[in-house]
């Protein structure tokens, strides 16, 4: 079995993210660091990532869980600052996150061990839909809305595509859905940032298929049958 194939089956990464775990030389086949691509591996091997003993895992488990806002979307930072993790260091299973929220927003993140499909829901050309509650500063008119739906620059790049709906505005904030199928780093904020406003606060409310409903922040849950049969058809 490719290296890369086995760390997704292991739950580590997606076979995207894998692939950078390798090249950076996070991985080793038997003692030995393996960093080329193309590296098989055999059942009796041993794959360490970063040390930790891995190995396929044939139950699969799938988490909705309220990041709240403050936790870092990743296994472990750097600067000591609490992760997405944390509360699931005694999970039966090392479980990883399905793309990020940025350290200052909220809402909802999908925690599994399935690398397959965490390959399926990040890669572009499935156009899984992201929807975010956004808090944004001033009054937002429906022209700046529409710039946002026909694309703005970002990073030296035009945004696709997205969908921009003014829900409520005051004097001083505008509350707006504005759905995605990019992955762009900050691409929400600097979106609103491209129309002359500032977000506020910000919450994804769905992914996909999966919505967060009146999940309290901080909460998780497992995933339903139906929820983890609409993941697998996309």
């Amino acid at each position: 079995m490719r290296l890369q194939k086995y760390l997704a089956m292991s739950g580590v990464a997606s076979r995207r993210a894998a692939e950078k775990l390798i090249a950076e030389g996070h991985v080793t086949v038997n003692g030995q660091p393996v960093t080329q691509m193309g590296a098989s591996v055999a059942q009796a091997d041993e794959v360490r990532v970063d040390g930790v003993l891995t190995a396929p895992e044939t139950e699969k488990h799938y988490l909705l869980y309220h990041k709240p806002a403050g936790e870092m979307t990743t296994v472990s930072d750097p600067e000591g600052r609490a992760t997405v993790l944390d509360k699931f260091r005694d999970y039966p299973v090392r479980l990883y996150p399905v793309g990020r929220l940025d350290y200052d927003s909220e809402g909802l993140l999908l925690l599994t061990n399935d690398g397959d499909l965490t390959e399926r829901m990040l890669h572009p050309s499935r156009e899984v839909e992201k929807v975010y509650l956004a808090r944004v500063s001033q009054q937002v008119t429906p022209d700046e809305a529409k710039r946002l739906e026909r694309g703005v620059m970002v990073d030296g790049r035009m945004t696709s595509r997205a969908k921009a709906r003014v829900l409520n505005v005051t004097p001083l904030y505008s509350e707006m859905l504005i759905t995605i199928h990019e992955g762009r780093n900050r691409q929400v904020r600097k979106m609103v940032e491209a129309i002359g406003h500032e977000v506020v606060l910000l919450r994804r409310v769905r992914f996909g298929p999966l919505k967060l409903n009146d999940l309290p922040r901080g909460m998780w849950r497992e995933l339903t049958t139906e929820e983890i049969d609409a993941l697998k058809r996309l």
